[in-house]
């Protein structure tokens, strides 16, 4: 799999999985690979409005999402239909594989917040985390995962958020 601006952008199908189980499979563009990380842009793949309180999700809403082959994060830029920046959504993952044209992300339920404004850095889903039980199974990917989020955190609220994407 690989793109860049001279070639049209290859479709590509991002398999979320969660506890096993394929939690959303949906439709994008290939926008970049450099063999490590993967850049996607697909439309907001949910059915309807999904309101979180701190942000809403929306039809028209555009995300341009990266993953990377190394790292226990994807972190996914939201756009509205105007393409004014709502914010980063970052779930806290395996890292990606690809199989063929399939990009396969193991969702940990962690994830982040970060509004495109930088004030509100929100830490969400621990509680979920916690029951998951993956501590227990397997504490290295646990550990893991509490690092990345820890990581996440700490760019966002330094303000290095970006370097990320670039």
């Amino acid at each position: 799999m690989s793109a860049n601006s001279s070639e049209r952008a290859a479709p590509v199908d991002v398999v979320l999985v969660k506890a096993g189980r394929t939690k959303i499979r949906y439709r994008g563009e290939l926008v970049a690979d450099d063999g490590n990380r993967i850049a996607v842009r697909a439309p907001w793949a949910g059915d309807g409005v999904r309101d979180f309180g701190f942000v809403r999700f929306e039809p028209g809403d555009v995300f341009t999402e990266y993953y990377w082959r190394d790292r226990w994060y994807a972190v996914k830029e939201v756009r509205d239909a105007r393409g004014t920046l709502k914010g980063w959504y970052c779930d806290i993952t395996r890292p990606a594989t690809v199989s063929g044209s399939e990009l396969i992300v193991e969702d940990l339920d962690l994830d982040l917040w970060l509004s495109a404004d930088g004030t509100a850095v929100l830490r969400l889903d621990e509680d979920e985390f916690a029951a998951s039980g993956l501590a227990s199974r397997d504490p290295e990917a646990a550990a893991a995962a509490v690092s990345a989020l820890d990581e996440l955190e700490l760019l966002a609220e330094e303000g290095n958020f970006e370097a990320l994407l670039r």
